[in-house]
């Protein structure tokens, strides 16, 4: 196997961030990261971590990362959500997200949850594709619902 999949420590966070930018440049939204190393260090790596994460490596070098964290549904009980599974663009095609979203998969067997979850945008077709044939459910008739920073405070400023 030309590349290895490990969990990631305190030290892979520069690039993890570095991969998280790069995803952000190919979906068009490169302002849109906000989180910083240090960030990354303190939540997933804290006292209490908020984030499990999965490295790819190659070389010693880090060319992919899958992000998860728990979740809870109130129809199904506990579920893990994979915040982002990035494949570095010089490796992609080479089996390295399959890699990663099967180590996800174990993980989340391991921790018994009732499901995986995770969202896909929606003109990245190579990737819905990719999830599909994995026997994962791409569910187009649920939209993503968020409240951002100042949606929150502009929610809170009307009621």
């Amino acid at each position: 196997m030309p590349f290895t999949i490990r969990l990631a420590n305190a030290a892979d966070m520069q690039s993890v961030h570095d991969l998280i930018v790069e995803l952000a440049v190919y979906e068009k939204e490169p302002e849109a990261v906000a989180i910083s190393v240090e960030d990354l260090k303190r939540d997933g790596f804290g006292a209490l971590p908020k984030f499990t994460c999965f490295v790819a490596e190659k070389e010693q070098a880090i060319v992919g990362i899958a992000l998860v964290y728990k979740r809870y549904s109130t129809w199904k009980g506990e579920v893990l959500h994979l915040e982002d599974l990035i494949v570095s663009h010089k490796m992609r095609g080479s089996g390295l997200g399959t890699a990663l979203l099967d180590e996800v998969v174990k993980y989340g067997q391991a921790l018994g949850v009732k499901r995986i979850s995770w969202e896909v945008i929606d003109w990245n077709e190579s990737a819905i594709t990719f999830y599909e044939k994995k026997g994962a459910n791409v569910m187009r008739d649920w939209d993503v619902v968020q409240l951002n920073e100042a949606g929150i405070i502009n929610y809170l400023n009307n009621i």
